[in-house]
């Protein structure tokens, strides 16, 4: 006998987070719930996380299944284990389904309670075949047909094979596809689709079983025709719409399975945006359009577009995306001291929105005596002035229709010694130019404090480039090789340090990219990428890509060939057009650089062919000749060579300086191909020489013979040094830098003067080359400066001046008439009067404002930080050089602070002012928004995504920011979306048998589904309704309505009427005939046998007359001819009689009444029916009565005689037509 087992185990601590289970069990097999949990701050968990062990061991375990304490100890069929809260269950024969519903877990020790996610256990029966009837299909050739499946109900889906009986698969494809229902769809049939063994199998993986179905009989009869096409139309699903809600994160498939002949070709749109390429793919023949992890961004309406040669079909879905609750915010489980302030943040969103409810222990925030320390707003619990007596675990639920999410916040207020728990001395290692952190992360309660210096920067607070993170760590971004050293990590007010190695390597550069290549095909291309990488790194690894794809050298294939940094194509081919991409990776940093390979050839005359590998670069350009000579220019002239098929695209123009001590080629300038001489502008005093070369699609030409050398004559300077500044060594010296310039006797004119107190004489000194020192100017004193450039020839332009500053040093004041005005019981105003420039000594960067909180006011602990000069927290606010005031918030109410402000300039920061003392008033709890900050280090980066509130408005700033500081925001406002609602502000515009309704969405609403209600104003009807409409759709036209009838309409959401109207059909009012007998289903019904009847009577009426006169004498001769081989029935045959008596006998021997009072079947009536020349007789015989055509009778067999027409008994066959009948054109 086959055992089920229910395996329950829960191993979790205190603010365990177990995630929840969904266990099906049938049976033969084995359910298990498994709860992981995540330790608290102070658990030491095993590897396989299974095994806690806590400094707080647990007490307790209790259980609740659906709502009602569950008790496993007491049921006798259940083991509990000793250790810990998990139960198991082994069944051999009995019931397991009153252990089917939904359980929590409870977990306390003298911290608190813990409570699990929410663990389900579902039950069923094993699935099994039912007893079904063999299914038999016969089908004509082209039509469509559909092949049941129907497999057994279970909570879990099913996979689906149709296979025949050797186990084989059932082909698919566009004409034969599986539906998501299982049965197997023909859009239309052939012959060879006749078989008899087309088997649906239904396997359970889960509970490891196959259930067989009885296999099906297709038959398909070829048609007698041509199969006529036919166009397509809906299978599944049917209609014209249809509407879908999922939830977010699941899975989603379209179906449009259609029949028509041929095969119907299938597209797919979104009708109220772009279909999404990255989150939809196509399956089953584009039978299936698939949303893997569908996104509210998903909702909308879609639409399946079916055609043939025949026609087309559409059909609309119309998407709708909720979902279940997810956090956006989770609160945090951290230790506080006594007297902290503990605001546990917790935010979930979904659609609909979920409500958010806090609980201590496990029980609700409701069932609790009220506590005016605690607080709920907006999902954040807030604990004021906390003691040991707060520790406890509080769990955050948000539940909504679709489900529900818990979490466990573990609060604990204890006083622990601050200590790091950072390794001290580790070495870090990083690029230049790259970010780096490095990590100080402390314990302690309250939380530590930490500051860090640098071995040469001394506080690092004042370098842009350097953040401390919230977690103590110190982020160094853009990196130079200046910030390596040593660096020290210290918990304030103590004598706890680390310290850390920080070494800063070159950053890897590609000293030659690879090159834009225009190759001819089937030529060799090589690209070539030197790179340069610092000796203290490890080799690198050179990784080449084409069009972004990696590239890779196989072993069986030539195509590529990789060495080290080259990559070499030996015979180019289309495919190998593109971009290349070098990419040089090391452990710390990647570089990379971009080539091309551009196929290139002749453009010819479509009757001129010329082999491809007669193309080749041109020949060098000859007869290079210098003409027209001037001062600053001459005119240079030259004679193409051969272009070997590809036209030449331009020339370039290189000289040489002759005089210069290194001589190498330099461009001078480019001209188009089909130029031969160009006017050069030269510079004087100086030696040139020149050469062309000859560019075309294929590559350069050498280059041309030189020209002799060209002198141009000597000249005054035309202009005077560029970038003309101070920089200072140290302070009391001027350093100046300039560009250079050529000329006989070239010297730089170096003038300077203070700007104050030299008055407008110059001071000049003239120098060969800079860099000019000027001394004993004092500290960061301005000057005008401004450097001429002169020769023999003369002087340059008159210069213009620019500032300079000798050395700065540190400032020696601090700040006076410092003040602080209370703005409200988190904020002030610091105001100061502006500093005295001159102790600045430097330019002036700005004012840097310390804050120093000492604690609640009123707090014995304040009192003892104040006199000890011990605040709990320091913090800095750093301001722009032209501010005197700035407004400080986040404050704590009612606590003690001290202020100091100090100036700093480039060299560093002076003396702090006085500290001033100040208390913050007490104050209600005002929800406040902070400035979030997002730093985004990759400048590649355009877009990015944020995690915000729901139902809130945002001011977004993006600045751009580099080494030096932020440059201007750019502001935008936006907000999050809000829950969907139904139209309310609907337009109606009626015709006679539809009403038309339109609206206009509103902004920052979810897409919603809902219907319309309709009843007719007659008073006998009853409410009827539309199918689902979106929001989203803006328009839907309301059919199947009466003209000139008034109707009331209205949408209901969520039990209330949203929106109601009454309007009135256009059109002429149909009236509604009276009832009476004539409609009545037996008058109509009475009236139908009648005719009936009398198109019977009419029929034999025509049989008698046409039958009895004719065949009576016939058969009575034919009987004496053969009496003896055939008996004769008397009362069939007998004694030759005349057309009356023989029209008399029928009568009296079949129904003698049916025409007595018929004119129809009078002897007249039917003579002239039968000798009227329009009546053409035709007479449908078997085989026995097949020589009847040649005019010859036989005698009728005896065993056909009671099948003769004239037999009354047996004149009417199938369907009450004779056997011989006659039929009438």
């Amino acid at each position: 006998m086959a055992e089920r087992r229910i395996f329950l185990p829960v191993v979790f601590v205190p603010v365990s987070r177990c995630n929840a289970c969904h266990v099906t069990t049938a049976g033969g097999q084995q359910g298990a719930m498994r709860c992981s949990p995540a330790p608290s701050p102070l658990a030491v968990c095993g590897s396989q996380a299974r095994e806690c062990h806590h400094q707080h061991p647990i007490q307790m375990f209790r259980w609740v299944k659906d709502g009602v304490e569950f008790d496993p100890s007491k049921d006798p069929e259940l083991s509990v284990s000793r250790d810990s809260g998990t139960f198991s269950l082994t069944a051999k024969d009995g019931p397991i389904h009153q252990y089917q519903g939904r359980y929590n877990c409870y977990a306390s020790n003298d911290l608190g309670t813990a409570v699990s996610k929410e663990a389900r256990i579902i039950t069923e029966n094993t699935p099994t075949l039912q007893k079904e009837r063999k299914i038999t299909k016969k089908v004509e050739e082209g039509e469509s047909v559909v092949l049941p499946c129907n497999p057994p109900n279970s909570t879990v889906a099913p996979v689906i094979h149709w296979m025949d009986k050797k186990l084989r698969h059932i082909q698919q494809n566009e004409r034969v596809i599986q539906g998501r229902d299982g049965n197997l769809y023909f859009s239309h049939v052939t012959a060879a689709d006749s078989r008899d063994d087309y088997t649906c199998n239904t396997q359970f993986p889960s509970a490891r079983i196959i259930v067989l179905k009885e296999p099906i009989n297709l038959t398909v009869v070829p048609s007698n025709s041509v199969v006529r096409n036919r166009r397509p139309q809906m299978m599944r699903p049917t209609g014209s719409r249809s509407s879908y809600l999922v939830l977010s994160g699941q899975n989603l498939e379209l179906e449009c399975i259609v029949q028509g002949l041929p095969s119907p070709n299938i597209q797919w749109i979104r009708k109220d945006g772009v279909l999404s390429e990255s989150r939809t793919s196509k399956e089953s023949y584009d039978r299936v359009l698939r949303f893997k992890n569908i996104s509210e961004s998903d909702s909308g309406e879609y639409q399946c577009t079916a055609t043939n040669v025949q026609g087309i079909i559409t059909h609309t879905y119309s998407v709708t995306v909720e979902a279940a609750p997810y956090w956006t915010k989770e609160p945090k489980s951290q230790l506080y001291a006594p007297g902290e302030t503990v605001k546990l943040e917790c935010k979930a969103d979904g659609i609909p929105s979920p409500e958010v409810t806090w609980s201590i222990n496990g029980n609700l925030l409701t069932d609790i005596d009220p506590d005016p320390r605690r607080s709920v707003k907006h999902g954040v619990l807030t604990l004021k002035n906390v003691d040991l007596s707060d520790t406890a675990v509080y769990q955050c639920k948000a539940v909504n229709k679709h489900g529900s999410i818990l979490i466990n916040a573990y609060v604990y207020v204890i006083e622990l010694s601050p200590q790091i728990l950072t390794e001290d001395g580790l070495m870090y290692s990083v690029a230049e130019g790259q970010t780096i952190e490095l990590a100080c992360e402390t314990f302690g309660s309250p939380r530590p404090n930490v500051t860090w210096e640098g071995e040469t920067w001394g506080a690092l607070v004042a370098n842009p480039r350097m953040s401390q993170l919230l977690d103590g760590s110190l982020q160094i971004s853009n990196a130079s090789l200046n910030d390596s050293g040593q660096y020290t990590c210290t918990v304030s007010n103590s004598k706890i340090t680390i310290t850390a190695e920080l070494d800063v390597l070159n950053k890897t550069v590609i000293v030659k990219p690879p090159l834009a290549l225009r190759i001819q095909r089937g030529k060799p291309a090589t690209l070539t990428c030197e790179y340069q990488v610092d000796s203290r790194q490890d080799a690198p690894q050179v990784q080449w890509r084409k069009d972004q794809q990696k590239l890779s050298e196989s072993s069986d294939s030539d195509k590529y060939m990789i060495d080290e940094s080259t990559l070499i194509i030996p015979d180019v081919e289309e495919e190998d057009e593109g971009i290349y991409t070098c990419e040089v990776i090391t452990t710390l940093d990647i570089a990379e650089a971009s080539g091309s390979i551009t196929i290139v050839g002749s453009i010819l005359p479509p009757d001129l062919f010329v082999n491809p590998h007669s193309l080749d670069r041109p020949d060098p350009p000859t007869q290079i000749q210098m003409t027209e000579p001037k001062d600053r220019s001459l005119t240079l002239s030259w004679t193409p060579g051969n272009d070997h098929n590809s036209p030449v695209l331009e020339y370039l123009i290189e000289f040489e300086e002759t005089e210069y001590e290194r001589k190498e080629w330099e461009e001078l300038t480019r001209v188009p191909g089909n130029n031969q001489r160009t006017t050069l502008s030269l510079k004087p005093f100086l030696s040139y020489r020149f050469r062309v070369i000859a560019i075309n699609d294929i590559g350069k030409s050498d280059p041309s013979m030189y020209t002799d050398v060209f002198s141009t004559p000597a000249a005054a300077p035309d202009s005077n040094p560029e970038g003309v500044r101070s920089d200072s060594i140290n302070p009391g010296i001027l350093e100046m830098d300039r560009r250079s310039f050529n000329g006989p006797g070239f010297l730089y004119k170096v003038m300077w003067r203070k700007v104050l107190g030299s008055g407008p004489s110059w001071h000049t000194q003239s120098v060969a080359s800079p860099p000019f020192y000027v001394k004993d100017v004092g500290n960061f004193s301005a000057f005008d400066i401004k450097v001429q450039a002169i020769n023999e020839m003369g002087e340059g332009p008159e210069p213009k001046s620019t500032i300079g500053y000798s050395g700065e040093d540190y400032p020696l004041e601090a700040p006076l008439n410092v003040a602080v005005d209370l703005i409200n019981s988190t904020a002030i105003k610091v105001v100061w009067a502006p500093i005295n420039r001159e102790t600045v000594r430097g330019r002036l960067q700005g004012y840097k404002i310390y804050l120093m909180h000492y604690g609640p006011e009123s707090r014995h602990l304040r009192r003892e930080r104040v006199r000890e000069g011990k605040p709990s927290n320091i913090s800095f606010v750093m301001t722009d050089s032209n501010e005197e005031k700035k407004v400080l918030g986040d404050l704590q109410p009612y606590s003690h602070y001290a202020l100091s402000v100090s100036v700093f300039n480039n060299k560093g920061e002076g003396p702090q002012s006085d500290p001033l003392t100040f208390h913050t008033p007490e104050g209600v709890d005002k929800e406040d928004s902070p400035m979030q900050v997002v730093k985004i280090s990759d400048h590649l980066v355009s877009h990015f995504t944020l995690k915000l509130d729901p139902h809130s408005r945002y001011r977004f700033y993006l600045r751009g920011y580099t080494a030096k500081g932020e440059g201007l925001p750019v502001i935008r406002e936006g907000a999050t979306t809000l829950d969907g609602v139904p139209p309310s502000n609907i337009s109606l515009s009626t015709g006679e048998t539809s009403i038309n309704l339109t609206w206009v969405s509103k902004e920052r609403q979810r897409n919603v589904g809902f219907f319309i209600h309709y009843l007719k104003k007659d008073g006998k009807g009853t409410w009827k309704r539309s199918e689902r409409v979106n929001s989203s759709q803006s328009f839907y036209t309301l059919q199947g309505l009466q003209s000139g009838s008034e109707y009331r309409l209205k949408i209901d959401f969520k039990n209330k009427t949203l929106w109601e109207d009454e309007i009135q059909t256009s059109g002429a009012k149909v009236m509604e005939v009276r009832q009476g007998f004539v409609t009545e289903s037996w008058f109509i019904g009475l009236i139908s046998a009648l005719v009936l009847l009398l198109l019977v009577l009419l029929i034999l009426c025509f049989i008698k007359r046409s039958k009895g006169g004719k065949y009576s004498v016939k058969e009575k001769e034919e009987g004496q001819i053969d009496s003896e081989a055939r008996p004769m029935n008397n009362e069939a045959f007998g004694e030759y009689r005349s057309l009356e008596s023989d029209n008399e006998e029928k009568r009296t021997a079949s129904q003698p009444s049916l025409c007595e009072d018929s004119k129809l079947c009078t002897d007249d009536a039917l003579d002239d029916y039968a000798n009227s020349n329009s009546v053409q007789t035709e007479v449908i015989m078997d085989e026995s009565l097949a020589s009847q055509s040649s005019g010859i009778r036989d005698v009728p067999d005896p065993g056909t005689q009671e099948s003769s027409p004239l037999n009354p008994a047996t004149a009417i066959s199938h369907h009450g037509l004779p056997n011989s009948a006659a039929l009438l054109d």
